[in-house]
């Protein structure tokens, strides 16, 4: 097939779930079909993401796009701005009309088989008319998400702003969900999901896959007896959700029965309250972005995913299981994977359950062992990346006859 990949940023710095799923998935489709990529690109991509766009795509096709950072004064005057548009604000500040163009050429133009909308995001820019078929890849239920920043929020005036928020993005979300002619989800759960609330029958869903080369344990003496590790862009608001409820509601309960407890955070641009929280308590270190994480998880003990919010699927539970890591998280941070408690993980939903596992975990380092090495064989027979890009290739091949027959 021939197919054009749209996107709302260049993949490198490959430093967050979606952009390694998009990569990793890209890269396996790439043997086998012709991928063009087109992208907004607003500079804060890497110095060579651009050339290293090759281990990915045929093609790469970057629309210049200004982008105002966060917190700045900008910012929130675009927030006190978005009350008036139909469009949430997470959608709103991608909408190009250069992007739109090119999508509208190079869709009629008879190159593509197929258009690959990558995200919610980018589909502000996909026109309607096409000469080909489109396919959304929903890596979240994007509604779901915003649905529970409102439900955790206790600020009366955030969450005013987040159930508008939500209200719009849902809104967004099911007009999109029922234009395109396919819809892919990574999980039977957020299938199910857009089906129910989106009143649409041609959604499907692919597994989660994760590098089984890449993420393998090196050595267990590295291991730090006491040593949490938490990995995950601390940009992205369920993960800054779930560290302030692990450090505020969980880590002192766990501290009350483990001495020299400690935490490591490793993610890009950690918010600032976590910095100065860390250089307050020697127990908790921030890393900020590194290369490469697997040292870090290396030396957890257990790997914790506290999120309270958040859709789609969780590519870093894999990566844990494939370093053969012991495994606490809540039921959301697991959500649509297909683990079950006490064989490949522990799922915890009261701060309560989850110091209590992680204590048990780090006193028994047999059963931690254990937990880890089921997770590590189960990951490695099932999830790797070319299975998931072969059911991704049989979708939207099926998606091209469907149109041509229609």
């Amino acid at each position: 097939m021939r197919i054009l990949w749209i996107k709302s940023e260049l993949l490198h710095p490959v430093d967050k779930g979606g952009k390694i799923r998009t990569y990793q998935m890209l890269k396996a489709l790439r043997d086998d079909h012709h991928i063009t990529f087109l992208t907004l690109d607003d500079g804060a991509a890497a110095v060579d993401a651009r050339a290293q766009a090759s281990e990915y795509c045929h093609e790469v096709i970057t629309i210049p796009h200004r982008a105002t950072r966060k917190f700045s004064l900008a910012f929130y005057f675009e927030l006190a701005g978005n009350l008036l548009s139909p469009l949430p604000y997470a959608i709103k500040k991608y909408e190009s009309a250069p992007m739109r163009e090119a999508v509208s050429r190079l869709g009629s133009a008879d190159r593509f088989d197929i258009i690959v909308c990558d995200f919610l995001v980018p589909a502000v820019n996909v026109p309607g008319k096409l000469g080909c078929p489109a396919v959304l890849f929903e890596h979240n239920v994007e509604a779901m998400i915003w649905k529970r920043h409102y439900d955790v929020q206790t600020n009366p005036l955030k969450r005013a702003y987040l159930r508008g928020q939500w209200h719009k993005m849902r809104a967004f979300e099911a007009r999109e969900c029922r234009r395109f002619n396919a819809v892919i989800t990574v999980s039977r759960e957020d299938r199910e999901l857009i089906e129910r609330e989106y009143e649409t029958d041609h959604v499907y869903d692919v597994p989660t896959g994760v590098d089984v080369e890449f993420f393998r344990p090196a050595t267990a003496s590295g291991t730090e007896p006491n040593n949490l590790v938490f990995t995950g862009s601390m940009d992205w608001l369920p993960n800054e959700d779930a560290i302030r409820y692990f450090t505020e509601q969980i880590m002192p309960l766990v501290k009350q029965k483990i001495d020299g407890l400690t935490l490591t955070v490793v993610g890009r641009n950690p918010y600032p309250s976590l910095l100065e929280l860390s250089r307050r308590d020697p127990s908790i270190v921030v890393t900020g972005r590194v290369d490469d994480v697997r040292p870090f998880m290396e030396q957890a003990a257990v790997y914790i995913v506290p999120l309270r919010i958040g859709g789609g699927t969780r590519l870093k539970i894999f990566e844990a299981m494939a370093m053969g890591k012991a495994v606490v998280s809540t039921t959301v941070g697991a959500e649509g994977l297909p683990v079950m408690h006490d064989q490949e993980l522990l799922l915890a939903d009261t701060p309560e359950a989850f110091a209590e596992s992680v204590v048990g975990l780090l006193q028994d380092r047999v059963w931690a062992q254990a937990l880890g090495q089921r997770a590590a064989t189960r990951v490695r027979k099932e999830f790797g990346w070319q299975r998931v890009a072969e059911v991704f290739a049989a979708i939207c091949s099926e998606t091209v006859k469907d149109s041509l027959v229609a």
